[in-house]
This record gives C-alpha cells, structure tokens and sequence, in this order.
C-alpha cells in the first residue's frame, strides 16, 4: 500500500488537467438530463404523436411511463458497465455511454408519429427509451469516479460539484429550449414538427462530450491501481466486499432521486396540470431557481470541504422532513410569490445534495470496485424510487385527489436517508486512491 505521501503526489494532477476532466464528465450528466428536461417539458406533444387514442389522464400516465421506462434496464447498465469501467479503465466506458445516450435522444426526434407508422411509433420510442436507460445505468457512477480520482483531495468537494452544475445545466438548457419553442410556435406547429428540433440537439451535445472525454488519459487512481494491465473484478467479489457501502448509497439516493425528479422533472406537470398554472409562468420560475443553483452549487461543494460531507447531507435530509409540507403548502397558492419561495426551498435543500454527492459517492468505495460499486448501488436506487417518482406522485395524486402527495412522498425518502447518512464515514479532505480499502475508515487514510 502506498504512502499518504505517495498517495498524495499521485493526486495532485496539473488542474489544467483536472478542469478538462470535469468538463468532459459533467458533458455526459449535461446530456442526460437534457433528454430528461425535455421530454418531461414537451410531455404533451410527446404524447399526442405517439399516444394519440388515449384520454388526456390516460396519456400523461403513458408518457409519464416513458420517463420511468428507461430506469427499467438502468440496474442492468450498472451491473454491466460498471465492471467494465473498473476491469478496462473509466474513460473508456464512459466515452462509450455518453454516445449511446446522445444518440437515443437524437434518434426519437426522427420516429414518425403513431398516425404515420401505427404502434410502430411506442414500440420504437420504447425501445431508444431502454437503450437510454441501460447507457444511463453506466454514466453516473462513472462521471463521478472520474472526477473524484482526478481531484486533489483537498478540493474534491468543490471539483466533484461541477458533476451535478452538468445535471443542471443539461437541464436548464432543455428547459428553456422548450420553453422558448412553445412561446415562439404555434399549437399545432409545436405538436406537429416543432417539438422533434430539441431531441435532435442531443446529437451535436453528444459529439462535444465524446471529444473531450476521448482526448483524456484514465484517472491516476486507476492507472496505479491496473500497472497497464486490465482487472479482473468478479461482480461476486465486488457484492460481497462492499454491500454495506452499496446498501448505504442505495439509502441515500432514495432522499437525493425522490427529490430530484419531484422537484426537476415532475413539478412542471404538477404546475400545470394539477395547479392550473400556465406553462410559461411554470417554466420561468423553474428555469431561474434552477440558474441560482447553478452559481451557488460549486461554493456548497466547497463548503463541503470544509465542514464535512455529512453535515452537509444531514442538514438537507432532516430540511426535507421539516420543510417539504410547508413548502408544497406555499406552491399550491398558486400565486406567484408563494409559489417561487416554495420551490425556492426545495431547491436550496436539494442543492445542498446536489454540492456534496459527487465527491461523497465514489469516496464510499475502494478504487478497485469504485465504478461497479457506486453505479449499481446507484442505479438501483434510482430505478426503484427516482425514475418512478413522477408516475407515483401523478397516480397517487389521481386517486386521493390531495396535492400535498408530493411532500410526503419526499418526506418519506427523508426518513428513510437520515440513517445511512449518519452510518457513512466522512471522507472529506481524505485519500480515495487506495486499492482495497473503504476510504475514511482508517486514521491514516487522512491527508495532514
């Protein structure tokens, strides 16, 4: 085992080098949640073109399906590619995922309606959709291990937030690009032709991310640990060594993708559809919360870095449990003002997950079953309770008629983190880059 002096040295990249790698990590999130903005924004043209029989409930729960479909094969992605990312190298299986992902969406912006091809039209919109969800299943976990190996110590909170300001910007770019055709076409523009331009976007987003990833050498935790050679990491070896750490991500992401789907990607319909607020006033409020997270998310990573990454995750936990009513009592006033401070507290709660998840995740694991490691935990997660949040928030709405649903429903997934949250050993401003051993569980895994 090397010295904390060795490890240090190997830690401390040119940052020249480290910036390159975030950008093209936070490219491949950028474009996941891209697809995810749009199509949770232009849901009802989606389902016009590809369930145009249904009743307009029947329909939002179709398209909502279309959201959930992909975590479906998510769990599969993770368990597939996440090995494959710890035996031969994380830039190479990331560069990998970042195409499949790109061009899925690419392609659903080029199927043909139901009215043109028949139930040919859902049957191709699901298949992209799994195809998404199984790259998907292989990107997080690898984005986040890329830049926590590179990052210094020191800074790994403040790098590692740049992987979720990706999340956000992905989305806020998707946000806007619909909002702004929706304002400019007309209806029947938008429902005929116009809503297929954001989806095709995805393509030329893809490409950027390929190119930066594709110029990079893998992370020097992974280069000391594999000596030029490839690992072998049995998924046996990798379950039974770590299930207490994935067990704990699995807790934790339960709260982070409850929040994060309710709050980014479900809260437009409910907007909309549950509130009766318009989609422009929706939109825009959405769209400017999200950019203030987006300026404050990387001093929160910081922030991390100093305190700790469990005050941090604590703090946003326990503000769910006591806040979320109150602020979703606050958004069904409908009124502007009321709306925008309710939304505005979930959203500083889930930034403050959002600053500390990239450099909290990958430290929960060794380096030698890191990637597999983080992206099952947090792919099955995200499958079970993330993906499935709109469409359980939407049905049980449907049938108690309360719109306070979503409130309990993340209140719930608090209770539920706050324990693995407290069981974690905090690894700020500690080595990640030993082979075997769970960082933050040994005194002299400390950096001075």
């Amino acid at each position: 085992m090397s010295s904390a002096a060795d490890s240090t040295a190997q830690n401390e990249p040119d940052e020249r080098i480290v910036r390159r790698a975030v950008a093209g990590a936070a490219m491949g999130n950028a474009v996941e949640w891209f697809d995810y903005a749009i199509y949770s924004y232009l849901i009802t043209s989606v389902g016009l073109n590809f369930f145009p029989d249904s009743s307009p409930a029947a329909r939002t729960l179709l398209t909502f399906s279309g959201i959930a479909i992909p975590f479906a094969l998510r769990p599969l992605g993770g368990i597939v590619l996440g090995p494959l990312g710890d035996k031969f190298g994380r830039q190479r299986v990331l560069s990998m995922t970042i195409l499949f992902m790109s061009g899925a969406t690419f392609l659903i912006g080029l199927i043909p309606s139901h009215n043109t091809i028949g139930v040919a039209a859902p049957i191709l919109l699901v298949v992209l959709r799994l195809i998404q969800g199984f790259s998907t299943g292989g990107e997080y976990g690898g984005a986040a291990t890329f830049i926590a190996e590179y990052a210094p110590d020191k800074r790994r909170g403040f790098f590692g937030a740049f992987l979720e300001f990706g999340t956000l910007g992905g989305f806020v770019l998707g946000a806007a690009l619909a909002t702004t055709f929706q304002l400019s076409l007309s209806e029947a523009a938008m429902n005929s032709w116009g809503w297929r331009i954001p989806f095709l976007l995805a393509a030329p987003l893809g490409l950027v991310g390929f190119y930066l990833r594709n110029k990079l050498e893998d992370t020097p935790a992974f280069q000391q640990l594999s000596h030029g050679e490839t690992q072998r990491v049995p998924l046996g070896e990798m379950l039974s060594n770590n299930w207490p750490q994935i067990l704990n991500l699995i807790g934790i992401v339960i709260l982070l993708n409850v929040a994060d789907y309710t709050v980014l990607t479900y809260m437009p319909t409910y907007l909309t559809q549950v509130l009766g607020i318009s989609d422009a006033e929706s939109n825009l409020t959405l769209i400017g919360i999200m950019l203030v997270m987006m300026a404050l998310i990387a001093p929160v990573g910081a922030l991390s870095d100093r305190v700790g990454r469990k005050p941090m995750l604590l703090t946003a936990a326990v503000g769910f449990l006591v806040l979320s009513y109150p602020a979703v009592a606050l958004i069904n006033l409908k009124s502007v003002l009321p709306v925008t401070i309710g939304l505005a507290v979930l959203g500083l709660l889930l930034l403050l997950m959002l600053g500390t998840i990239g450099s909290t995740f990958p430290a929960m694991f060794p380096t030698r079953n890191r990637y597999g490691g983080m992206s099952i935990g947090y792919s099955v997660s995200t499958a079970l309770f993330g993906g499935t949040a709109p469409l359980a928030i939407s049905a049980l709405i449907t049938k108690t008629g309360s719109t306070s649903i979503p409130a309990f429903y993340i209140m719930v997934a608090a209770v539920i983190a706050i324990v693995p949250i407290v069981l974690i050993p905090e690894t700020a401003r500690k080595s990640i880059s030993h082979a075997t051993e769970v960082p933050g569980t040994r005194p002299e895994f400390a950096h001075a």
